[in-house]
Parts: C-alpha cells; sequence; structure tokens
C-alpha cells in the first residue's frame, strides 16, 4: 500500500531487506558483484515507493514481479507507479520471479547493458 506524503517508502526499506524472496535474493547476489563497477541499492526508498533494486548513477529500477503483480489491479497500479518514476527521470525494468530464477544471466546481462548506456548518457 502506498500512502501520499506518508515516509512510508523510507520505514519499509529496511524491513524489506530483510524478507527478500528468492528470486531477489539471486538477483541481488549477481548485481553486486558485476565487473563493470555499477553500485547497486536494494529495496531502495524513492519517494513513497520501495524500489527492488536502484542503481543510482544509470537512473535505474529493477523490479522482481511475483505471481501477484498480475492479479486484480496490480498491473495498472504497476504502470502509474512507473509512469510517477518516469517523471523523476527513473526508468523501471520488470522481470517476472519466474525468469529470474530460470534466466538469471540473461537478466543480469540485460540489466548491466541499460544500465550502462544510461548511465553514460547521464555521465554526458
Amino acid at each position: 500500500m502506498r500512502l501520499e506524503g506518508s515516509g512510508w517508502g523510507q520505514r519499509n526499506a529496511k524491513r524489506l531487506r530483510k524478507v527478500m524472496t528468492p528470486p531477489e535474493i539471486g538477483l541481488w547476489l549477481a548485481l553486486r558483484r558485476n565487473d563493470a563497477g555499477l553500485r547497486f541499492r536494494r529495496q531502495h526508498a524513492v519517494d513513497d515507493y520501495v524500489l527492488d533494486f536502484y542503481c543510482a548513477p544509470a537512473r535505474l529500477a529493477m523490479e522482481v514481479d511475483g505471481e501477484a503483480h498480475n492479479r486484480d489491479d496490480r498491473p495498472m497500479r504497476d504502470g502509474i507507479r512507473d509512469g510517477r518514476l518516469a517523471t523523476r527521470g527513473i526508468q523501471v525494468l520488470r522481470y517476472s520471479a519466474h525468469d529470474v530464477l530460470s534466466n538469471l544471466e540473461e537478466v543480469v546481462s540485460e540489466i548491466m547493458t541499460v544500465a550502462l548506456e544510461r548511465r553514460a548518457q547521464f555521465e554526458g
């Protein structure tokens, strides 16, 4: 749940770092040991949102979506959230938990490609 202006993201980011899902843990371990020198944050708060992963120099967020993201109004809510982040210059890459578990190398490769391109764009 997102509560406008409540500081919800900041308060929950620390808690969420302790309860990461297996796909999130696998992706985190792969991202933090990259050879490109990119630094990633996990469960990073931006306004009242908590991003699964964030690369600040690239203004790039990565989300690992479980099955719940396909139900009810979640796709619409995720779209609104991604749009709000885009207004801040943050691009969001979304991956299903299944893809992260079964194709981790490909997911990491795509993230690194996009992150390096975006970092170069913002560095000038």
